[in-house]
């Protein structure tokens, strides 16, 4: 298996009334997130958002109007339990943020290798039950951002 590229996406899926969806990890049980992933060789950031969504939960990212970059980056030190992943001497991973909108709860076809299960919560509950802080900090920013980011829905 291929080392993973120290660059990822988040992707923050929300409704309009701010509902959040988050994935608990398959390796990590207890622990939530939104949906995340490490770009593939040749990708944009927006495909390896899209793709790493339908990937671990089904959702047509192009069905809802795309996803919808946030121009905010985070650059993390990577858990030493993960670092096996990336090439060797990789410490740290920089993630770029991505938003889509949905009109409501949308169902949800999770990977069991990935994810045991998910759950929709207001924005401020699932702010604090993210383990990750760029995750929480950009949950904590929704509010301000979802004018922005927002496209409208057919």
């Amino acid at each position: 298996m291929p080392f993973k590229i120290p660059i990822s996406t988040l992707v923050l899926v929300h409704t309009p009334d701010l509902r959040v969806l988050l994935l608990e990890r398959a390796d990590y049980p207890g622990y939530w997130q939104s949906v995340t992933g490490s770009q593939e060789a040749g990708e944009t950031l927006a495909q390896t958002a899209t793709r790493e969504l339908h990937e671990e939960t089904g959702i047509d990212a192009d069905a809802y109007g795309g996803v919808v970059d946030w121009q905010l980056q985070n650059v993390y030190e990577i858990f030493p339990r993960w670092r096996h992943r990336y090439p060797p001497g990789t410490t740290h991973n920089t993630e770029h943020v991505f938003g889509l909108e949905v009109p409501r709860p949308v169902p949800v076809r999770l990977q069991p290798r990935e994810h045991l299960a998910h759950v929709w919560l207001p924005w401020n509950e699932a702010a604090t039950k993210c383990f990750s802080w760029s995750n929480r900090e950009a949950i904590e920013q929704l509010p301000r951002r979802v004018g922005t980011c927002a496209r409208s829905i057919p």
